[in-house]
């Protein structure tokens, strides 16, 4: 019925991440023809996504799509209070791909019915040790970091952001919290907080910051910013290679990163540091 599918409702379900409260089935003449589920964090009261949306083949499907979405996000909101975003996640070409792009806009549609709109599209990308650790910086230096400086960089490298997320916390919040929001996340993620790297020229000049992070599944690329000042060096190179190396330190064999498609810089850094692009993710708000 969907890519989606490919997953283990039952093992999801096991390791926390689906609950029976949060997943939605239509049904018609005693047969299921449309379901649908919400991920969230294990032990979280509330969902933070859609990523499971499956339709039949009913010639209405749309039509029963959209009604069982409606249906289940009167009941479901995230900690926020908001609706859950929808992520569709879907191999790389996919509008290439006969059947694939079929289903996709038929689940696009559906969620439009109900009320979703395009947000943004991001490439995800799998680094492994076969892919070659890229040679760390020889014109950077790396220190740690604290809470303060951590927040102030985060606050500079916001203003220009191509990141979709990033663009949207300072339209809604501005730009002091939208650091505030950014540091927030990435100290929740389960990996150690003294990971995190400021970034200088030799001469002390400030650069920028990386995080390299685990979430509960891997090591990732959590975070990666150049400040506005120091921007067109080509310092993205030094900073993932940075963090690839700091990762494969603490023992990864495997890094996984994404990107918005419009951050063409990111995306280019992370094909030129041997990280491949594995999937495509549309977000839907």
């Amino acid at each position: 019925m969907g890519l989606e599918s490919r997953r283990s409702w039952t093992e999801t379900l096991a390791d926390g991440y689906y609950r029976p409260e949060w997943s939605w089935v239509a049904r018609r003449g005693g047969r299921t023809v449309a379901r649908c589920a919400f991920w969230g964090m294990p032990g979280e009261d509330h969902p933070f996504s859609l990523d499971w949306f499956e339709l039949g083949q009913e010639p209405d499907r749309l039509e029963i799509g959209a009604a069982l979405l409606t249906a289940a996000l009167r009941e479901l909101r995230t900690a926020e209070g908001a609706r859950p975003e929808y992520h569709v996640f879907l191999p790389p070409g996919w509008r290439e791909l006969d059947g694939v792009r079929e289903a996709t806009e038929d689940r696009l549609a559906a969620a439009a019915a109900a009320g979703y709109v395009p947000f943004i599209e991001r490439f995800n990308y799998t680094w492994a040790l076969a892919d070659g650790v890229p040679e760390r910086s020889t014109r950077l230096v790396f220190r740690e970091v604290d809470d303060a400086e951590a927040t102030a960089i985060c606050r500079a490298a916001a203003q220009g952001s191509l990141d979709g997320y990033t663009g949207r916390d300072v339209a809604r919040h501005g730009l002091d919290e939208a650091a505030r929001l950014m540091i927030e996340e990435l100290a929740g993620m389960p990996s150690p907080r003294e990971w995190w790297r400021a970034a200088y020229t030799p001469e002390g000049a400030q650069v920028g910051l990386i995080v390299p992070a685990r979430n509960p599944a891997r090591a990732v690329v959590g975070y990666i910013a150049v400040v506005p000042a120091q921007r067109g060096h080509g310092y993205v190179d030094d900073l993932l290679a940075e963090t690839t190396a700091m990762l494969v330190a603490e023992g990864a064999e495997e890094i996984g990163a994404d990107t918005d498609l419009g951050n063409r810089p990111m995306a280019a850094a992370f094909a030129r540091a041997g990280y491949r692009n594995t999937a495509i993710r549309v977000v839907l708000q």
